[in-house]
């Protein structure tokens, strides 16, 4: 089992609110987890995916009212929307009752827009946590470059051999494809879904650009931009936004697309191991992808990423803005001798960050000017999360 860091925040967010919602893409580990939580305090399961399970909810009201003092999980929320609506009225009756917290626990593989198809909201009564791929944190410094080529999805993660995981992922992205982004709304051909998330994988970490992907697949850019956001609300693709505070500066105002998982970024390219990894022209982008994946999932709520890019090409990869407002400038940089290049001092002088750090691949931290430091991956995401510490819950 390994120990997944959002655990400890559901079980504090339950103890204050009436119901918790899991997110997280599809098997990244949601059941498991819930499952593990609710051991030991009296809880009842619920596959909203399974007939059966859905049968028990013919009469909601009456059923929850039998468990109105247990911890109720509902897995894939997401399939019967019209359950808020009568969530809202149970949990105002447990309120009314005395029993405010604790509730349910909401599992669901789309992001909050799918999950308020109903119309109706919770607002006040649910509190939301995101349950990543696995990160740098969770799996150990010693098992980076396995995160890297892998992917975090704990069933590619922990496969036997790399052939054995890639044909996870592939499976994994057939299933997407043909099954579960189907039953999400109108239907998208898969092929074309493919080649978008392929074209995707093949520019990780590149700006946006919606009328080239809309001329390569033969649609409008209408329809890229319904595409993207679905992948974005399935929590497949990661749409980091541009930093736009400084007005003296021509910003880049696109956003940029990451395949949020380096595994299924491989699995899209048709790499199956280390050494076809770095032999690839995606290397460097598949590396900074899951350093900033890492970073973002470490620093949680308590922090907004961005980039920073300007015309003139000062750029810093990830600026991580704290609830404070203050500021740390993230490079990542696939080498073993990193420098401060021209781009970077530019960037770091128009932002000024509290911190400010360079990524590498190495293992030594040191100083390479004032204020700006080297760093591994591993001991940067334990300095997002002592930062974290210091933030209000």
């Amino acid at each position: 089992m390994i120990w997944r860091r959002v655990g400890s925040d559901i079980v504090a967010r339950l103890e204050q609110m009436p119901a918790v919602a899991l997110l997280g893409p599809r098997q990244v580990g949601k059941t498991t987890l819930a499952l593990e939580i609710a051991e030991g305090r009296g809880a009842t399961y619920l596959d909203l995916e399974s007939v059966a399970d859905r049968a028990r909810l013919q009469e909601p009201v009456l059923y929850l009212s039998d468990h109105a003092d247990e911890l109720v999980i509902l897995d894939e929320i997401h399939r019967v929307p019209g359950l808020f609506e009568v969530l809202r009225g149970v949990i105002d009756q447990g309120r009314r009752e005395g029993r405010g917290t604790c509730r349910f626990l909401l599992l669901g593989s789309a992001a909050i827009d799918l999950l308020a198809q109903s119309g109706e909201t919770l607002a006040g009564r649910i509190g939301f946590v995101e349950l990543s791929p696995l990160d740098v944190l969770e799996v150990g410094a010693q098992n980076i470059d396995r995160l890297w080529l892998r992917g975090g999805f704990p069933e590619s993660f922990l496969a036997g051999d790399d052939a054995a995981s890639l044909t996870w992922r592939e499976d994994f992205i057939r299933t997407y494809l043909e099954r579960d982004i189907p039953q999400l709304g109108p239907r998208i051909p898969a092929e074309t879904l493919r080649r978008l998330w392929t074209m995707f994988a093949h520019r990780q970490g590149g700006l946006l650009n919606a009328a080239q992907l809309a001329r390569n697949l033969g649609v409008d850019g209408k329809t890229i931009a319904h595409y993207l956001d679905l992948m974005v609300d399935l929590l497949l693709v990661r749409r980091l936004p541009p930093r736009l505070a400084n007005a003296g500066k021509r910003l880049v105002r696109s956003p940029k697309v990451y395949v949020r998982d380096s595994g299924l970024v491989h699995a899209l390219l048709g790499l199956i191991d280390k050494d076809a990894l770095l032999g690839h022209p995606v290397v460097g982008a598949s590396w900074e992808g899951m350093v900033i994946e890492s970073l973002l999932a470490v620093a949680g709520r308590h922090a907004d990423g961005s980039f920073y890019r300007t015309s003139a090409g000062a750029e810093i990869d990830l600026v991580l803005t704290w609830r404070d407002g203050s500021e740390w400038a993230v490079e990542v940089k696939r080498t073993l001798a990193p420098k401060l290049d021209r781009g970077l001092r530019s960037a770091i002088e128009d932002v000024k960050p509290e911190r400010s750090f360079v990524v590498y691949s190495g293992t030594e931290r040191f100083r390479l000017a004032s204020g700006v430091e080297a760093i591994d991956v591993a001991d940067m995401c334990e300095a997002v999360q002592a930062r974290c510490t210091r933030e209000p819950a």
